[in-house]
């Protein structure tokens, strides 16, 4: 099906309406469903977060005409994360699902990367991947010898349990972690779409390891989760450092409806379980009577025609296996590091970065402790060790 951001009106959003049976619904199984219908539902729950937060942020920043649209829009955004994120499997422990949310970064960063048409941009995208790929490392090192469990059966093979760039060695000092904003008036949709997707899911990546980790009795995966989550509010200030800060309030909420509009269009093209596609098809239409709205705000607030900002939809997000893509970067790239907003080698990395790295890690590192001697083995370090008996 083909989407039109300019034209499409979707559900009036008097029509967006839900009860507590509509909203909490049938999950997904954890074995038996893809794992590619847990990456979107994740995303999607990420996406509809920031739209939540977005829209509160915005209300406090507007005047008083704005603030009832943007209760009104976000009441259903609420909505439709909690019919998203209910749908994950109940019987995932919170280590298996952080390697859900592992793969969500990996497999959508691999997508945004080989599409973002700005070099700059695509390099940075390709630089945080290496990053989101050590941390599921680590974190199935942290599930087989916690659980006893085997990551590759959330991740079913689709997505390599391998280091990447050492997570100890990735902590930056802030000016190292601030990359150059696209410029409004010349970036591609593509180039602006791509950004709102995977702050999100950074943001909701961050959150998520802010409430796990304390929840742990071992203390090295509670140091684990606090370590990981400090990389990525590196990554949320990383990827949020690409928007234009000359944005105004209605273009900056015309994108995101457009944003969730385009993500959940992705959802649609590749989605393979009928009854969450069903789902997909019905949000879909509420982001477009989202976007219809604001749309309309913007041509009686701002006086401006939407077509300034919108255009022809990007090609969806490919979810699937970008093995052979992430491999190459991890060969080529993964000895990059940051000195402003510039990426450089290994040794032209900022002082400051170091110096911050050095503090951090002088006590020793959670995430190369929780490792230390492990190597990914089907069936887990237990199925290994009873063969080698």
């Amino acid at each position: 099906m083909a989407l039109d951001l300019l034209k499409d009106s979707g559900t009036p959003l008097d029509e967006q309406r839900f009860t507590w049976r509509d909203l909490v619904r049938k999950p997904i199984s954890k074995l038996d469903d893809d794992a590619f219908t847990r990456v979107r539902i994740i995303l999607m729950n990420g996406i509809e977060h920031e739209s939540v937060l977005f829209k509160h942020f915005a209300a406090r920043a507007s005047n008083g005409e704005l603030r009832l649209p943007l209760a009104l829009a976000r009441r259903v955004d609420h909505f439709q994360q909690t019919q998203v994120n209910w749908l994950l499997s109940p019987d995932m422990s919170p280590i298996e699902t952080t390697i859900a949310y592992e793969q969500v970064a990996i497999e959508v960063t691999s997508s945004l990367a080989q599409q973002e048409p700005d070099p700059y941009l695509a390099q940075a995208y390709r630089f945080a991947l290496l990053e989101d790929f050590d941390h599921l490392y680590r974190y199935s090192a942290l599930l087989d010898r916690l659980e006893g469990k085997d990551a590759n059966n959330i991740l079913q093979s689709y997505t390599d349990i391998a280091p990447g760039r050492p997570t100890s060695v990735e902590h930056r000092h802030p000016s190292d972690d601030i990359r150059q904003h696209y410029d409004r008036t010349r970036a591609t949709l593509a180039t602006k779409l791509n950004a709102m997707t995977i702050t999100a899911g950074e943001m909701q990546t961050h959150d998520y390891y802010m409430n796990i980790g304390p929840l742990f009795a071992d203390p090295v995966a509670r140091q684990l989760y606090a370590e990981i989550a400090a990389i990525e509010e590196q990554h949320v200030t990383h990827y949020g450092s690409f928007s234009d800060p000359g944005e105004s309030l209605l273009e900056q909420w015309l994108l995101h409806e457009a944003n969730e509009a385009w993500d959940y269009w992705s959802c649609v093209e590749s989605e393979t379980n009928p009854r969450i596609k069903a789902i997909w098809e019905r949000f879909l239409d509420y982001e477009l009577g989202q976007l219809h709205l604001v749309r309309e705000l913007m041509k009686k607030h701002e006086r401006r025609d939407p077509a300034e900002i919108l255009g022809a939809a990007p090609a969806p997000i490919q979810f699937k296996s970008h093995r052979d893509f992430y491999r190459k970067v991890l060969a080529n790239e993964v000895d990059l590091r940051t000195h402003g907003t510039q990426f450089v080698p290994k040794g032209e990395e900022s002082r400051a970065s170091i110096e911050q790295r050095k503090i951090l890690n002088s006590e020793g590192s959670p995430s190369d402790t929780v490792a230390a001697g492990y190597q990914w083995y089907p069936g887990g370090e237990l199925a290994r060790n009873v063969v080698n008996f």
